[in-house]
């Protein structure tokens, strides 16, 4: 995963805001023989789910989303070739089928990947959704006025790294082949055995080539989901949707569906949004968020009233909080300063910093704490609770700096628990104790950004996190270790400017497995191997922790995204 505008993406475990007012019946999906249910507390069809977000689903075309899984409130109105599975937790990390009846069928190495339609697919107004219309689905997504998604297809697709598009390019791209309206295949120009997770990104939906509308498209996609759009105002601040009747629960095993109307309503102050959720009032008791955590304030006082704590929603989702070093700039060429540091570290106090054990986890290990990751436990240099200052002195000692050492460490001014003075100040205070002195030089958050991603500007020693396009070591350690992802006139994330050539052919290796099991073992035993390098101090994981109205029933929460998936909510 290379993320090119980064955190927006990540950040992506959160998909967008939504309120919804009164509700309006329609009528119910083809084929669907779900019945409501008096039982409060069994799901059951009908109802306004309202969503309340900080964040507007802007660009609300399949092709300029970046998403993994399909996204959530994308996921309603947008199926894909693949998608995640919908249950909680650690099961909730695999892929499985969507429109596709299975996740893909490889050749013998994986460079060519052929996908079948299930039967009975349809648009929202009728007609059949066709293999072709994947095809120009993924075509349009190269189109430079629909930028905006992930660049894995340009650099995977054989061919592909020029095409501008349908719009300029009528002849399509010829790494897609649909032999028939049901079958469509893939040829890439090397293995990538983890194709079935790219599937799920939105890129992968159909579109009508008839319908297409271009940069309007985003005001009424072409429905292939449980969910038309009937309104979009100010580019997702407002996002109102309604049952498709032409969507089949047949056809779909992940989504329930059950609401009758969904209205997304965004750009509001996180506090309001936790206030509104708390309080419960009419439309916001059947109300849920899909961006806006509890603060370490908010969750003191909701933990204390045992009706609230009882609505809130824990969720994991593969991100990092780290240090990162620069070994071009002293000190930090030298090994021993780096694991100096990494020994006086006080993750106790850091994890405080980020919010207290109830929002953040400790890290050792770069990877995230999830089998799908293929999370190896590790603690090359282990600090306890507290931190180890007399190991680094040692270590300091022997690097030639008995008497002490000062640095800069470079964060961010935005109060994001994560990168921010707060973390900055626990780490200062942890290495004061080991000789170190820490000055802090902090940045506004753009500044920070373009500063740590530019590789004549990146400073030796600052803040940084990660997260995963998906739920797998491949796009986690790539990015960021790979040494051909080294990017020298543009945003660069191998901070620490690795580039070793048996990491580099063992992340070709495990790209070549079609077996996901397999090939995480394999990106746990390599995050292992590059851990030691010391290149980076895993700091925490974050945890999610989230409140919803006090109507709202089937909370189920994947390791995939770590929130609340809104294709299963019901309302009371």
């Amino acid at each position: 995963m290379r993320q090119s505008s980064v955190i927006a993406r990540r950040v992506a475990a959160a998909s967008v805001s939504l309120v919804v007012a009164a509700g309006v019946a329609a009528c119910g999906p083809e084929d669907n023989d779900a019945k409501a249910v008096g039982n409060d507390s069994t799901p059951h069809k009908g109802g306004t789910l309202t969503v309340l977000n900080s964040n507007p689903q802007q660009d609300f075309d399949p092709a300029r989303l970046y998403t993994s899984g399909g996204g959530n409130v994308p996921s309603l109105v947008f199926r894909t070739l693949t998608t995640r599975n919908r249950e909680n937790g650690e099961a909730g990390a695999q892929v499985v089928p969507d429109l596709a009846t299975d996740t893909g069928r490889p050749n013998k190495d994986a460079t060519v990947w052929t996908f079948t339609l299930k039967e009975g697919l349809k648009y929202e107004d009728g007609t059949k959704i066709t293999s072709a219309d994947v095809k120009y689905g993924i075509e349009r997504s190269f189109a430079p006025e629909l930028s905006g998604g992930a660049p894995y297809l340009r650099d995977w697709l054989v061919g592909a790294a020029g095409y501008q598009g349908p719009y300029k390019d009528k002849k399509g791209l010829s790494a897609i082949e649909t032999p028939d309206e049901r079958t469509i295949v893939f040829h890439l120009n090397k293995p990538e055995g983890e194709f079935p997770y790219l599937a799920t990104q939105t890129q992968f939906t159909p579109v009508p080539k008839a319908k297409d509308t271009g940069t309007k498209y985003e005001q009424h996609p072409v429905s292939s989901g449980p969910y038309k759009v009937v309104s979009n105002e100010n580019d997702g601040e407002r996002l109102v949707l309604e049952r498709n009747p032409h969507w089949s629960a047949a056809t779909d095993a992940e989504r329930k569906a059950y609401p009758d109307r969904i209205d997304v309503r965004s750009g509001l102050d996180s506090s309001v949004i936790n206030q509104r959720l708390s309080a419960s009032q009419g439309a916001d008791a059947a109300a849920v968020t899909t961006d806006t955590n509890l603060g370490p304030a908010e969750l003191a006082k909701v933990s204390g009233d045992k009706e609230l704590a009882a609505r809130v929603g824990t969720g994991h989702f593969g991100y990092t909080n780290y240090i990162a070093f620069n070994p071009k700039v002293k000190p930090f060429d030298d090994p021993k300063v780096r694991q100096a540091i990494s020994y006086a570290l006080d993750r106790s106090s850091v994890v405080n910093a980020a919010g207290g054990s109830a929002l953040a986890e400790p890290a050792t290990t770069f990877l995230p704490d999830q089998k799908s990751f293929g999370h190896t436990p590790y603690d090359h240099f282990p600090a306890g609770k507290s931190g180890d200052p007399a190991k680094a002195k040692e270590l300091l000692k022997e690097a030639g700096h008995g008497d002490g050492l000062t640095v800069t460490l470079t964060h961010s001014n935005a109060k994001d628990f994560e990168t921010s003075p707060e973390i900055a100040t626990a780490i200062q205070d942890a290495l004061k104790k080991a000789g170190i002195t820490v000055r802090l030089q902090g940045l506004e958050d753009n500044d920070y950004s373009d500063k740590i991603h530019d590789v004549k500007t990146e400073p030796g020693f600052f803040l940084a996190h990660w997260g995963a396009d998906w739920p797998s070591g491949g796009p986690f350690l790539a990015p960021i270790f790979d040494g051909r992802q080294i990017v020298k006139d543009g945003a660069n994330f191998n901070n620490g400017l690795l580039d070793d050539a048996s990491v580099n052919a063992e992340i070709d290796a495990i790209n070549k497995l079609t077996d996901l099991d397999a090939a995480a073992k394999r990106w746990g035993a390599l995050d292992s191997r590059i851990g030691e390098k010391a290149l980076t101090v895993p700091l925490f994981h974050p945890v999610y922790k989230r409140l919803y109205g006090k109507d709202i029933k089937n909370v189920v929460i994947s390791d995939w995204t770590g929130v609340l998936d809104i294709s299963q909510v019901a309302v009371k």
